[in-house]
């Protein structure tokens, strides 16, 4: 190709650059600058419930370990043989009230009865014999002195006939001798009469000790016999048919049926969430019952299967673990072997470990869940779907719920979900939640599990 025909073709490289260069100088002459478009504020979406209004029920949950209401321990009372042994006297047996366990053989004691009772026959023979000695010897006390009065009348005749000279000195003195004689009769039946009260007092004496003695001997012969005291369970067996028991020996221990305490730990915070302040100070604790005066029912549960038994608020423990902040709750189960079933309901016995739920009166409050409380405050989805802080005081606190006294009216939007960052005003986009307004109810009112 000719130079001639390349020429034009450069030209047209130069023309889009020119083009380019005078608008750009145009724009820069203009001074407008480039527009943007406005920015729009995006919602987040949170979960939301409306606070309820609830009779909200306080609640604490401690675990503890069963003990019988009663325990009984036979100790042997008497020395001698065991002779006779229930049939079904083992350790585990469930045996009813008024049962005889076991017999101690009886025979020295029945020979010690029978000795104190014949002699005590014998002592009353005795004072018998005595009572009738003495109407005889004051029977026989009259007729001396009445022979007395007429000796000394004689004796005083004859002292007027010898001053007269009618009769000899010998015959006065005669008299005189009877006379005296006569006295010292009277004088012998006097003193067997004044020794019959001490000899009284010693047969007396003697009877009441042989009394006493068939007493010991009874009771002796009592002791013989072991009888269970109340319905129980047998715990222990420390004897068997043969064995010889000496006084002071544990025989056989039982546990009583009718009614299981359990001694459980609760944190004091949460007893005190139990317990009305109006029916602390002043309250009549010594003619009610805890559970009456305070208005508190109780739950016993085993953590491995599904039983469940009612319970009865009993009593605190006078002390408190200063390590732990906890309390001892002591709750009574009544008859904790009903609708036992092997394998699936098993009665509540020494040493099980168990689950023990306290629920004290309803109180009415606006709650929230625990759960919805940042730094003592809430946040709420206010007018326009503005975030809005609000400090609150609670009233009550529980595990899963709070009882508001300030600061979320019933019926305002609480936000139940996590929030980051959560800025006051921001826009929210408020989804109901149901299930968590479900399972607040539920927790509150003590519906829940």
């Amino acid at each position: 190709m000719s130079p001639t025909s390349r020429a034009p073709r450069r030209w047209l490289f130069l023309v889009p650059l020119g083009i380019g260069l005078v608008a750009a100088a145009w724009l820069l002459g203009s001074g407008q600058e480039p527009q943007h478009a406005p920015e729009r504020e995006v919602a987040r979406p949170v979960r939301v419930i409306e606070a309820p209004f609830l009779a909200a029920v306080p609640r604490a949950v401690g675990y503890g370990s069963v003990e019988p209401g009663k325990t009984w321990q036979a100790i042997a009372e008497v020395d001698g043989r065991v002779v006779e042994v229930h049939d079904r006297l083992e350790t585990g047996a469930i045996l009813g009230a008024g049962t005889v366990l076991l017999r101690i053989d009886r025979t020295d004691y029945d020979l010690a009865l029978a000795e104190a009772q014949a002699d005590l026959q014998a002592t009353e023979a005795e004072l018998a014999e005595l009572t009738a000695r003495e109407e005889n010897a004051r029977a026989s006390l009259a007729i001396e002195r009445e022979a007395f009065e007429l000796a000394t009348a004689e004796l005083e005749r004859q002292e007027k006939l010898a001053a007269q000279g009618a009769i000899s000195r010998s015959s006065l003195e005669g008299q005189k001798r009877d006379a005296l004689a006569q006295r010292q009769r009277v004088q012998a039946e006097a003193n067997m009469l004044n020794l019959v009260p001490a000899e009284r007092q010693v047969l007396q004496a003697r009877l009441a000790r042989l009394r006493s003695l068939i007493a010991a001997a009874e009771r002796d012969i009592e002791r013989t016999t072991v009888t269970l005291p109340f319905d129980g369970r047998v715990a222990g067996l420390e004897t068997e048919l043969g064995q010889v028991a000496t006084r002071g020996q544990a025989l056989v221990e039982a546990h009583g049926i009718a009614v299981a305490e359990v001694a459980a730990q609760l944190p004091i915070s949460h007893v005190r969430e139990l317990i009305p302040a109006a029916d602390g100070p002043g309250a009549d604790i010594t003619s009610r019952s805890l559970s009456d005066l305070f208005g508190i029912s109780a739950t016993v549960r085993h953590p491995e299967v599904s039983g469940v038994w009612p319970a009865r608020f009993a009593r605190i423990s006078p002390t408190i673990d200063a390590r732990t902040r906890t309390v001892g709750v002591i709750v009574e189960v009544d008859e904790p072997y009903r609708g036992a079933q092997p394998g699936v309901r098993p009665p509540l016995v020494k040493g099980m470990f168990v689950e023990v739920e306290l629920s004290g009166r309803p109180r009415e409050a606006v709650v929230i869940p625990s759960g919805a409380v940042h730094g003592g405050a809430v946040y709420v989805a206010a007018d326009e779907d503005r975030l809005a802080r609000r400090p609150v005081e609670v009233s009550m606190a529980q595990p899963a719920f709070l009882a508001v006294a300030k600061g979320v009216e019933a019926g305002e939007r609480v936000v139940v979900s996590d929030l980051f960052p959560a800025i006051e005003g921001m826009l929210l986009d408020p989804v109901e939640d149901a299930a968590a307004l479900a399972e607040l109810a539920a927790d509150a009112t003590g519906a829940g599990p």
